[in-house]
């Protein structure tokens, strides 16, 4: 007998959060201890990856491992007992772990942009209060973005006060990292549009992330839905991010530069997943008279051309580091103001190699790269997907009209 049910009478199923940690997370000590746990890491995430991403397999285990080694507590300030590794040292960590599994890398993203965000507008009090719950291995998820609103900085999540906690009613979309973490940043305005994060529990009553993530790219990341019922969350934990953008800081250049990070990281697997299958698997075309595809000399040049550029785009983001940093120890309009640009230019390198290289990979190697045994699409999956979250049209904009009329780039988490 066949039943038909109204969609609207179903009640989404949320899933439940993760435990924590039973141990204190580890504090890093240096910016070349970050670098050498990042690069261990990475050779235990890579070694899963591609059936991670062909089940769409949630990484639960890894994600303890990442933020048990310290390396969610990078930018803590010294002042509150945290590292406060460079941003310079803190994008190569990113490039580094998003290169072994970019899904991973994007969930840590909103994590260390928050921790960045309660640098700049929290009091000592509130800086004290989540930092030391950061730096016990705390993670981070996000509830920022929403579907269906006019414009991406458009928000229809709200937030009543109720003395000393927050109520808040909404709906979130593209949720990075809600899914497994310990606690849940809500973007909710108040009565005078001001956009805050009230930081929720994950099992938060009222709180419900449904796992309904169906990308064809950073599949990991479960960036799907989260319903917002009348959740209460304390004012200890009510962080008024607006506050980054009515003066200027380096928010969103750290937001943007952890984007370019990934990007440069996906970028550099798919040209050594290229190399390594022309050497290895690819045949030489017959018209070559060559014995092996990696003595082709148009395949030489465009692996070639695409060393360069790929090098060209972790050299702007290195640089961007180097700018982000001064900024970040001493903001004002032009130094925010040349973060900004300098990420802009990294984001637009990292995202054309990064897409440049996924699809190259098939050209080079052949019609034996695109079984689904070798999987080589997770690459241009992972590159096109991520490289989605704003257009990177737009940086050409923001950098010529700085370059033509010194007009400064607008001050938002975009920019």
């Amino acid at each position: 007998m066949n039943i038909a049910v109204d969609a609207k009478t179903i009640t989404p199923q949320g899933v439940p959060g993760p435990e924590r940690p039973p141990t204190q997370a580890h504090v890093i000590g240096s910016d070349s201890e970050a670098l050498d746990i990042a690069r261990r890491l990475a050779s235990a995430f890579r070694a899963g990856a591609s059936e991670r991403d062909r089940h769409a397999v949630r990484p639960l285990a890894e994600l303890d491992t990442f933020s048990q080694s310290g390396l969610w507590s990078i930018n803590v300030p010294r002042a509150y007992g945290g590292p406060e590794v460079s941003y310079r040292t803190l994008v190569q960590v990113i490039a580094i772990i998003a290169a072994a599994d970019p899904a991973i890398a994007q969930i840590a993203q909103n994590h260390l942009g928050i921790v960045a965000a309660i640098r700049t507008v929290s009091d000592d009090a509130q800086r004290r209060l989540l930092f030391e719950e950061v730096l016990r291995g705390t993670r981070f998820g996000n509830a920022f973005s929403e579907r269906g609103t006019q414009r991406a900085g458009d928000f229809r999540t709200r937030f009543t006060d109720e003395g000393d906690h927050v109520v808040v009613r909404g709906e979130k979309f593209y949720a990075t990292g809600a899914l497994l973490a310990h606690r849940v940043p809500i973007v909710a305005v108040d009565d005078e549009g001001r956009a805050w994060y009230a930081i929720a529990e994950r099992d938060a009553p009222g709180l419900t992330v449904i796992d309904d993530w169906s990308s064809f790219g950073q599949r990991g990341t479960a960036s799907g839905t989260v319903l917002i019922a009348d959740v209460r969350v304390p004012k200890t934990h009510l962080v008024p991010a607006w506050k980054g953008y009515e003066a200027p800081s380096a928010n969103g250049a750290v937001f943007q530069i952890i984007q370019a990070a990934i990007d440069a990281g996906i970028g550099r697997e798919a040209l050594d997943d290229t190399i390594r299958f022309v050497r290895e698997k690819a045949r030489p075309w017959i018209d070559s008279g060559q014995e092996h595809a990696s003595d082709d000399p148009y395949t030489i040049q465009a692996i070639g051309d695409l060393t360069i550029r790929q090098h060209a785009a972790e050299a702007l983001l290195d640089r961007a580091g180097l700018v982000l940093d001064a900024a970040v120890a001493r903001p004002d309009a032009d130094s925010v103001a040349a973060a900004q640009l300098a990420v802009a230019e990294a984001k637009v390198l990292t995202t054309e190699v990064a897409l440049a290289a996924a699809n190259k990979l098939f050209e080079l190697s052949g019609t034996r790269s695109t079984l689904g045994a070798e999987n080589l699409d997770r690459h241009w999956r992972n590159a096109r997907t991520h490289t989605l979250h704003d257009p990177v049209r737009w940086k050409y904009a923001i950098i010529g009209n700085h370059a033509l009329n010194g007009v400064n780039p607008p001050r938002h988490a975009w920019s």
